[in-house]
């Protein structure tokens, strides 16, 4: 009924307030074991008997007939005394305020060569018959003390292992989140339901990632009008699997599926299905489903799923991890097996889809790759301005310059930007966020801390700024290379100097391009050889990154004649345990001898670059050693406008031959 009339089957009051409070049974033990201390504390309140010796027994308190009895405690090897009520003022100093009444007042040792019977009887004989005490012999058990001693350090270890394996059973927040031992087989996926705090993440956040949003658009879609496929036919995608390299925001896409699709939406790592106990992980991916299926129509997101999704070894018992395929196998069986999962979609993440298992992305199971690749100019637009919501910018402030001063950037890296140029601007006590401070917050970023402290000595800083006078004329040079931004002879992090290069945004790489890159690489190591006739250690890096890229283009690329046009890149690597070369030595040889030519081609092109244009270099590098950083408007202003590369133009002349070509 829709009327006006109360609910009957809804309460009134909150779940957590209609719970009766239970007593704790081991409350009664508690208090009973707090009595006891309190009760041997303070059940002798008359005070305790004072030590003395035997031959002020003798020679003092028997002849003035004081003593009114003596206890001697046989097992004890100790003797009590029980003074006269009307002796006892002249001895209330020694007890204070507390004197005892009711209990032995003086006690003294009995050692084993002392009789005691016979030194007592000889005592008391020697009174007069009125003064004359009695002796009492006894022996002694203090059952309170044994049973204490047999059974309180097992009762508290009782309690003890009681209580640890309550709190372990229990877990984390008292319910069933499977954080306790006894709930290790329980998933650990966290639930966010409709109207959660993850509900504040939409599309709107999500900045770029154009043709990812669309394909999980498509999936909440399908969550909230159902019917708008299934009349069609259709079914919906039992997996979708996000692709990308670090940080260009998979977590952040699946965060906002679950803030538009309003269903259950639960969140969960790789690594938490894997334990070192035998088991766990198969049984936490089947109490998942089992989640998810009650849930239903729900979304269930991995994030790093190459935790769990490894490719199976087929060397078992080598380095197979039989737990790890225990998971996934069940992973397998609960997307694609002989259950039903309708309604229940699986969201993955990963930045290594390379080494996944072929079973896992069969379709079926992940039908769909969605590919998050790096932000393109336009894109890092929309992510900039995305990040800059909640920060002071100044008047006028143009984010497109950002943008295209970050390329290669990823979302994590621009809003890292973001929030180091807000950190810099209040270092700098200013009231707005300039477009210094990002530049200095990208070159923080890129380059390292500026460690202007750091001891150079007058040669040393000749010679590095040789070398980066001859990355940046090279550079600037060269029609293909990486254009030039900004130059330092700076130290940042563990570089003695940097040059920062402004790359274009393209797809495929030429070897005219590779080959003037090379030589700006080695330009430094040229420069220091031109001027100062030794070379040094600080082109490594250069050397480093040279060497990789010409391998690269003889053994992957296919860019040598003498090679042809073969690659040796296994882009499945599914070489396993084939620890050979799939080359043969000769073959080596001959990739070696190329690799070696190509690199002294680069560098004769870099020696040839600096010897024609010497007086500009040098001049770049004396303007270098006075300001220490110089721009891309300095080495115009030495060298001219920088020549760009030409478009290329391809004529085509036979329709046929172009389409044979292409295919």
């Amino acid at each position: 009924m829709n009327g006006n009339y109360p609910n009957k089957n809804k309460p009134n009051k909150s779940p957590q307030l209609q719970v009766k409070r239970r007593i704790n049974p081991f409350l009664w033990v508690y208090v009973i074991l707090i009595g006891l201390i309190i009760y041997f504390m303070f059940s002798n309140r008359s005070g305790d008997p004072v030590k003395t010796e035997w031959i002020t027994v003798k020679e003092q308190m028997g002849p003035k007939g004081e003593i009114e009895k003596i206890i001697y405690i046989s097992n004890l090897q100790r003797a009590e005394l029980y003074i006269k009520p009307d002796a006892l003022e002249q001895y209330k100093a020694k007890f204070g305020d507390k004197v005892p009444k009711f209990a032995p007042q003086f006690y003294f040792i009995v050692t084993d060569n002392f009789d005691a019977e016979a030194q007592f009887e000889l005592l008391r004989n020697s009174l007069p018959e009125e003064q004359r005490f009695k002796i009492e012999i006894e022996q002694r058990s203090s059952y309170w003390g044994r049973i204490i001693e047999w059974l309180l350090f097992p009762v508290l270890l009782i309690l003890m292992w009681v209580f640890m394996f309550r709190r372990m059973s229990r877990g984390p927040e008292g319910g069933a989140g499977g954080g306790g031992i006894f709930n290790v087989g329980r998933s650990q996926a966290k639930l966010f339901e409709k109207d959660k705090t993850v509900a504040n993440v939409t599309f709107k956040d999500v900045a770029g990632l154009e043709e990812a949003k669309v394909e999980v658009m498509e999936i909440v879609d399908f969550l909230k009008n159902p019917g708008k496929y299934t009349d069609l036919g259709g079914k919906i995608p039992k997996g979708a699997l996000l692709v990308g390299p670090p940080g260009t925001g998979k977590t952040l896409l699946a965060k906002a599926v679950a803030g538009e699709a309003n269903v259950p939406f639960f969140s969960i790592s790789g690594s938490d299905f894997v334990e070192m106990f035998v088991g766990v992980g198969a049984s936490r991916v089947r109490d998942l489903f089992r989640q998810a299926k009650e849930k239903a129509p729900c979304i269930v997101f991995i994030d790093e799923i190459d935790a769990v999704g490894r490719a199976r070894s087929k060397n078992t018992g080598f380095t197979s991890n039989d737990e790890r395929e225990n998971t996934l196998n069940q992973l397998l069986t609960e997307m694609d097996g002989f259950g039903s999962n309708s309604g229940v979609i699986i969201l993955a993440a990963t930045n290594r889809a390379d080494v996944l298992d072929k079973a896992l992305m069969r379709a079926g199971r992940f039908d769909r790759q969605i590919h998050v690749d790096l932000p393109e100019l336009k894109e890092r637009l929309e992510i900039f301005k995305v990040h800059s919501r909640g920060l002071k910018l100044e008047e006028g402030f143009d984010l497109a310059f950002l943008s295209k001063q970050t390329p290669g950037f990823s979302g994590a890296d621009i809003a890292n930007v973001c929030n180091e140029a807000a950190l810099i601007a209040a270092r700098k006590n200013k009231n707005a966020i300039q477009k210094q401070d990002f530049l200095d917050a990208i070159d923080r970023i890129v380059g390292g801390l500026e460690r202007k402290s750091k001891i150079i000595s007058p040669q040393e800083k000749r010679t590095i700024a040789f070398h980066e006078s001859g990355h940046a004329t090279v550079s600037w040079m060269l029609r293909h290379a990486n254009p030039l931004l900004k130059v330092t002879i700076i130290p940042r992090g563990r570089a003695l100097g940097a040059a920062w290069y402004l790359p274009e945004e393209r797809q495929i790489t030429t070897v005219e391009q590779m080959m003037d890159e090379m030589a700006s690489a080695l330009g430094g190591r040229a420069a220091e050889e031109l001027m100062i006739g030794q070379i040094s250690t600080g082109a490594m890096n250069d050397l480093e990154k040279v060497t990789r890229q010409a391998y690269a283009m003889v053994a992957y690329f296919g860019m040598s004649d003498k090679i042809g046009n073969v690659s040796f890149y296994d882009s499945t690597e599914n070489a396993g345990f084939n620890l050979g070369k799939p080359y043969s030595e000769t073959t080596a040889q001959l990739i070696d001898r190329e690799v070696r030519r190509i690199i002294d081609q680069a560098y004769d092109t870099a020696r040839n670059v600096l010897k024609e244009y010497k007086e500009g270099f040098l001049k770049l590098a004396n303007q270098l050693l006075e300001k220490e950083v110089i721009f891309s408007d300095d080495l115009e202003a030495i060298f001219g406008k920088r020549q760009s590369a030409e478009t290329l133009h391809i004529e085509v002349t036979n329709p046929e031959e172009t389409i044979e070509h292409a295919g």
